[in-house]
């Protein structure tokens, strides 16, 4: 090559790269967004899972997208979470959906329904069978976008003042419950109270309320319901795998490079495995630590699990009679469900059911 060409070809390769560095600068800005959380920072797996969704977020993006996170009442109230990220107020918020039920009942399947899916079909749904599309075609009406983003594992039954011996027991119990599960329980006589987690204590203290579900040993031991409410109770059969969303506001969202939107899915993805390997690990030992300091560990029993389910159904059917988007999302979710147990009950439920009755036989 001549000397003129080669300096002509130094000068184009040179030029191209003068292109090619601001392109990619603008494919990765700076963005710096708010999340705000429906926890304390106290619970440090539940509101944890937001802090490591955000470092996650970071580590793809080279620290050009960075989210701040905000506990419960710092910017908003934590009941408040999902219309901050709607309104614009926030750019996202990490809540859980069943809070919102007073706008439409449909918020709570996208969460958890009583006697809906345990936390593995519920990842499946969400993951490869349509969920996460079918609920985002209903958060549009309020211009949200939500993704998965944590999942406790089925929680317990609840911290009682008194023992549970019966369905009748439950009549006028003022007893604190999030979500649809409370019009369930209404059926039967309780008087539902939504409280968010950090007002959860002084209520049972004050007795302003008869009993509580939060979200099982670890978070109640860190909220201390034993001291005050003896009798705790389960399964909580009206969270078998609930999941807790990113619900991003759907503008700003449309907003982002492809590539900072996967980051986000991703990162997500991450913070729901991580919140419930850390609730697996946690879970044990604190079940332990509040047997030996007295609690009353108790099953519900049959026929009260039995007079909740009657009273869920007949709740399903009076819903979907006036609220399409109810009945639609429903009936999807128990068709999946009755197909997911016909393969749980041979080989995932007779596996763990023989190696539990092996570990009480030594």
């Amino acid at each position: 090559m001549k000397r003129r060409q080669f300096l002509t070809a130094m000068g184009a390769g040179a030029a191209a790269t003068a292109v090619a560095a601001p392109a990619i600068a603008q494919s990765m800005p700076e963005v710096r967004w708010r999340l705000t959380s429906s926890f304390p920072k106290s619970l440090d797996t539940i509101f944890g899972a937001a802090e490591a969704f955000s470092k996650q977020v970071a580590e793809l993006t080279d620290n050009k997208f960075q989210i701040q996170v905000f506990a419960a009442g710092e910017i908003v109230p934590g009941l408040q979470a999902f219309d901050a990220t709607s309104n614009g107020t926030v750019e996202m918020s990490h809540t859980v959906s069943y809070y919102y039920v007073g706008k439409d009942p449909t918020f709570a399947i996208a969460a958890s329904v009583p006697f809906g899916l345990n936390t593995r079909q519920q990842n499946a749904w969400m993951y490869q069978h349509g969920g996460i599309e079918a609920f985002n075609d209903f958060f549009k009406k309020y211009n949200v976008y939500a993704l998965p983003a944590g999942n406790t594992g089925t929680q317990m039954g609840g911290w009682f003042r008194k023992e549970i011996k019966t369905p009748a027991d439950l009549s006028g119990l003022k007893f604190r419950i999030g979500g649809i599960a409370g019009q369930v329980l209404q059926k039967l006589g309780v008087i539902p109270q939504q409280l968010a987690g950090g007002d959860i204590y002084p209520a049972l203290e004050k007795g302003t309320i008869d009993g509580a579900e939060w979200v099982g040993p670890y978070d109640d031991e860190k909220l201390g319901f034993n001291k005050v409410a003896p009798f705790y109770y389960y399964p909580g059969w009206w969270e078998g795998g609930p999941t807790v969303h990113n619900m991003i506001n759907l503008a700003k969202w449309n907003e982002l490079p492809k590539s900072y939107q996967a980051a986000i899915f991703n990162a997500s993805v991450y913070a729901n495995t991580w919140m419930t390997a850390r609730y697996d690990v946690q879970n044990p030992a604190a079940l332990r630590r509040l047997v030996a300091g007295g609690a009353h560990l108790r099953p519900y029993p049959q026929p009260l699990m039995e007079a909740c389910l009657k009273a869920t159904n007949e709740l399903w059917a009076e819903i979907s009679a006036k609220n399409a988007d109810f009945k639609k999302l429903i009936d999807t979710m128990q068709a999946f469900r009755n197909d997911e147990y016909l393969w749980w009950q041979v080989a995932e439920y007779t596996y763990d059911t023989f190696m539990i009755r092996s570990r009480t036989r030594g």
